[in-house]
């Protein structure tokens, strides 16, 4: 059975930092900010993507990931009725909507923490969290001490093995679904979560809607301890995420290519029928047109992430190749304010904007390249090239990282009758079961083969 996440393509907003909300929510007033961010949906639409993943979202502290309600929308970005109208308006265009879950912890203005600091010992909520000890203490001198996000101790570590907790947030996250209508969760920090936790998650989103998405944020380890029937339909490919930019900057295929025969080569791949979610930047990495030491591979990295097996998925303002750095801890020129009028006027890279357009619509025209197998075709260090293959058809990637122009010939992965390039739709020669590729310079080139003598 195939459902919506399967030919998902993604893109990914950060709400606080795009619309250029206040560092810390000491607001009084809500801002009423979801009609700027309404403005996205048609450009998200234009540039063929057909699922938003948005967030963090709830009422925060400071950057979104400290938890102060679950319940309420952030007032620096809007209410609940503002949100479910983004909601309506991106399903109205088909569009779905998956939003943040932190579920890990919560920030320390979440009630059931500041019971703990009012009442102490005799709190009902000292359960709630972990590493509760009343013979410590923490940087902001509480009197007692607690577990926290990799020292973080503005992030207190939820007890999810506490069936309170457990409880309080599946009915969470039923409220979400009943309130907002969203089709899915990105679970933030999914490696740290339990795995019986996510398990009944996983058994109850499914009854509340069948075809309910849940991805998991997990950067090292077995993707498929997590991705699985049991538990997430996804996680993050950071794997694939490091190949992407780094294969180019050495002018080394060979990374992406193993990578990607180890994960999902249709003979021994261990991902091999999972979908991960593919990225080349979000809001905790730098721009990938920062990190890039050849600008002009931005063209083939983002044809190979909407080509290889994966999820893909844009953030937001890199479809206008701005740039972006952490400094430090400092996430902020990650997640800058971006008036989206204003960019669509003065495009920096208008033409990065129209090759990730036309990606979105050659992968939506093509089955093959959300579910067909993969097989590498030909590979050297500066030349890639691989099939995914459906039933009696396939499309066929090539690459060059190369500054120079190439010339190459791939072997099919089939007999063909028909070759044609997806982009300008002329007919490619064959010749002894296999086309010629001509690339200019950092370029690629999609054909679609039909089996035949």
């Amino acid at each position: 059975m195939s459902f919506w996440y399967d030919d998902a393509i993604f893109y990914h907003m950060y709400p606080l930092g795009m619309v250029g909300a206040e560092k810390r929510n000491t607001v009084e007033k809500t801002e009423h900010r979801f009609d700027e961010m309404k403005k996205w949906i048609p450009h998200i639409e234009e540039i063929g993507c057909n699922a938003i993943y948005i967030g963090p979202l709830f009422e925060s502290s400071t950057h979104g990931y400290d938890t102060r309600d679950y319940k309420l929308v952030d007032r620096r970005l809007g209410d609940n009725k503002d949100f479910k109208e983004f909601v309506e308006e991106a399903h109205r265009r088909n569009i779905r909507v998956i939003v943040d879950g932190v579920f890990n912890h919560t920030g320390r203005e979440f009630f059931a923490f500041q019971d703990i600091q009012k009442n102490r010992e005799h709190s009902s909520y000292c359960n709630w969290y972990k590493g509760i000890n009343f013979g410590w203490n923490t940087p902001y001198n509480d009197g007692f001490g607690y577990e926290a996000w990799r020292n973080c101790f503005e992030l207190v570590n939820l007890n999810l093995r506490e069936p309170a907790v457990k409880n309080y947030l599946f009915d969470i996250i039923r409220f979400w679904i009943h309130e907002f209508d969203i089709d899915g969760i990105r679970l933030d920090c999914a490696d740290c979560l339990d795995f019986d936790f996510m398990k009944e998650m996983r058994t109850m989103t499914t009854k509340e809607k069948s075809d309910f998405w849940l991805m998991g944020e997990v950067i090292h380890g077995d993707y498929a301890r997590w991705a699985n029937d049991e538990m997430l339909h996804s996680v993050t490919n950071y794997e694939l995420h490091k190949g992407l930019y780094s294969g180019h900057n050495d002018h080394n295929y060979f990374e992406i290519a193993h990578t990607i025969r180890r994960e999902f080569d249709e003979n021994g791949g261990i991902y091999r029928g999972r979908k991960l979610y593919s990225f080349v930047d979000n809001h905790d990495v730098d721009r990938i047109y920062s990190k890039l030491n050849e600008k002009r591979h931005i063209f083939p990295v983002y044809t190979l992430l909407y080509t290889l097996p994966g999820i893909p998925s844009v953030y937001y303002g890199s479809e206008f190749g701005i740039e972006g750095r952490k400094q430090g801890a400092n996430d902020d020129p990650l997640r800058p304010r971006i008036d989206l009028d204003e960019m669509r006027r003065q495009n920096p890279n208008e033409k990065l904007t129209q090759w990730i357009a036309t990606l979105g619509k050659i992968r939506k025209e093509n089955k093959e390249l959300s579910s067909g197998k993969y097989r590498e075709l030909l590979l050297t260090n500066r030349q890639y090239a691989f099939g995914r293959i459906l039933d009696h058809q396939a499309v066929v990637t090539a690459v060059n990282n190369d500054e120079q122009d190439a010339e190459f010939w791939i072997p099919l992965p089939f007999s063909a009758k028909e070759c044609i390039e997806l982009v300008s739709g002329e007919s490619a020669k064959i010749e002894n079961g296999k086309i010629c590729a001509k690339l200019k310079a950092c370029e690629s080139a999609v054909w679609k083969i039909t089996e035949g003598n």
